[in-house]
């Protein structure tokens, strides 16, 4: 009786937790239920906790001093050093409309996630913990001092996008490494690659949401790129010196794309018997690619809208993708087709100086 009780406890969690990233999160919401059962639940309480900690970086009723408060209490709330109820009812009053409807929803459920989190077996917890820790104690490095005239330079950018996202790809890479033995086993390749994973993945969004970001008085921009062209991101409009702006953004792309290369190398690192995991990789690498392959052929774009890929892509995306995804040659070959005329930079960040311990002022 007391095993019969314990499964349907854990599918009503599931359903749960589903309902959540589907409300919050597109891209995860299609990628996340690749996976073995195993990692599924784990990755995407993962996930969840991930993106209470980016509610508490964005919203703009979070106070600079509150949002490092606030990330303080969410590691102690992991580490089990408080209760989570008074956290959701002081976050709650403070999150305003300017986060999602799903996303003030999130936090109000902040005490379900985290009991979760609790319930998994010990050695997930302890990465979990350990990465949303990095994470959390990252973020206000950059909330302290908000970019709004840019990044200093790329260097930072790089920071930036590790505390944010490269932080996740190790995360994701410790838990595919506890879920299997054979991915242990290429457990140094996988690691030298994963922060690039999740920095390709970011600096895509940063570029296609570059307006957004503009509007709510942020830009992640780096300023050395586009000082070099001759354009200032202190000026930084959709009506301004657009050629500048251009050669700056191609710049940036470049970059995006070998770190993306990166990914393409940590995908294929994974056993091809572990076709779930490789179709999680595959999804959110091409979307990206096809994203910046828009970005590229549309820098005069205004709004993320317009670069965004289609629901027919995706559909394409995930079927092509699946098809492919046990057979190396072919995944190389799509990849090459996808990101056909993209500029490639001639080097980008290493793994060590992505995650440097000491970040300077943005």
């Amino acid at each position: 009786m007391n095993s019969r009780i314990e499964i349907e406890t854990a599918s009503e969690e599931e359903r749960f937790q589903d309902a959540m990233l589907v409300g919050v999160s597109r891209t995860f919401a299609l990628t996340i239920p690749q996976l073995p059962g195993p990692v599924r639940r784990t990755v995407t309480n993962a996930y969840l906790l991930c993106r209470i900690a980016d509610t508490i970086e964005d919203d703009p009723g979070v106070s600079t001093e509150d949002k490092e408060m606030f990330h303080r209490w969410l590691v102690e709330l992991l580490s089990g050093r408080d209760d989570a109820a008074a956290f959701v009812q002081e976050l709650s009053s403070r999150v305003t409309r300017e986060s999602s409807p799903e996303e003030r929803d999130l936090v109000r459920h902040t005490e379900r996630v985290i009991s979760m989190t609790r319930r998994l077996d010990v050695n997930a917890r302890a990465i979990l913990q350990h990465r949303v820790a990095v994470m959390c104690r990252g973020m206000p490095v950059f909330q302290r001092h908000p970019p709004r005239n840019g990044l200093r330079n790329l260097a930072v950018m790089d920071q930036y996008c590790y505390y944010v996202a490269g932080v996740v790809g190790q995360m994701l890479t410790e838990l595919f490494c506890d879920y299997s033995e054979q991915i242990r086993a290429v457990r140094e390749g996988l690691f030298e690659l994963s922060a690039s994973f999740g920095q390709g993945l970011q600096m895509t969004n940063i570029l296609k949401d570059v307006w957004e970001d503009l509007d709510r008085g942020v830009c992640w921009l780096p300023r050395d790129i586009f000082d070099a062209h001759g354009y200032d991101l202190s000026k930084l409009r959709p009506d301004g010196n657009r050629d500048a702006f251009t050669a700056g953004l191609r710049d940036l792309i470049g970059v995006a794309h070998g770190h993306l290369r990166n990914a393409l190398s940590y995908t294929l690192l994974i056993p091809a018997r572990e076709a779930g995991i490789r179709k999680f990789c595959l999804w959110s690498l091409v979307l990206a690619v096809l994203t910046l392959r828009r970005i590229h052929n549309d820098p005069d774009f205004n709004a993320g809208t317009q670069v965004k890929v289609s629901r027919r892509a995706v559909g394409q995306t995930v079927r092509f993708t699946s098809a492919v995804c046990r057979n190396n040659v072919a995944i190389r070959a799509l990849f090459a087709w996808t990101a056909q005329g993209l500029p490639r930079a001639r080097k980008v960040s290493t793994y060590q100086e992505l995650e440097r311990a000491v970040f300077p002022t943005p």
